[in-house]
């Protein structure tokens, strides 16, 4: 018997910080729950500037020291990521408004979540903020997020 694979995609802005942690973090998690088969995850940016880049230095640093190697090349949403996703989680309501602004849909419309969404550690908190021009403790401060939010995600997806 064949299980139907969820497929997630993360999207931010360049797809060299935010994104592609919360692909490496999504990924770990559904390893150490043995639930490769079930899931397929991936991860985009808005725009197209870091396209074929390996993420941040800054975020790889971040991940490293948490035991995650975020590894994946960048490379920018397209229209057909709405076809082949079941689910595309954004960081921040600018990310929101650019990827929905590309639906045809309801159906499509209704794919594109908020990331935040899930997080419960950290009261208040409505989105996921670029760290990109921020410090070592953005970075981190982004990967408490992404951590809380995935694990949270996770549960509800295992769950649905």
């Amino acid at each position: 018997m064949k299980i139907n694979k969820k497929k997630l995609l993360f999207v931010c802005l360049g797809n060299i910080c935010r994104s592609p942690a919360a692909e490496g973090v999504m990924k770990s998690i559904i390893n150490a729950n043995k639930a490769n088969a079930n899931y397929e995850v991936d991860s985009a940016g808005i725009g197209n500037w870091h396209v074929g880049q390996l993420p941040d230095s800054r975020m790889r640093a971040c991940g490293l020291k948490r035991g995650y190697v975020f590894n994946s090349h960048a490379r920018q949403f397209t229209k057909s990521d709405f076809q082949y996703f079941d689910y595309i989680f954004v960081m921040d309501q600018e990310n929101y408004r650019q990827i929905t602004s590309q639906t045809q849909n309801e159906d499509e419309r209704k794919k594109v979540l908020m990331l935040a969404d899930y997080i419960t550690q950290h009261a208040n908190v409505k989105i996921i903020a670029d760290p990109y021009y921020g410090n070592e403790k953005d970075f981190n401060n982004a990967l408490d997020l992404i951590e809380d939010a995935c694990q949270q995600l996770f549960v509800a997806l295992e769950t649905s």
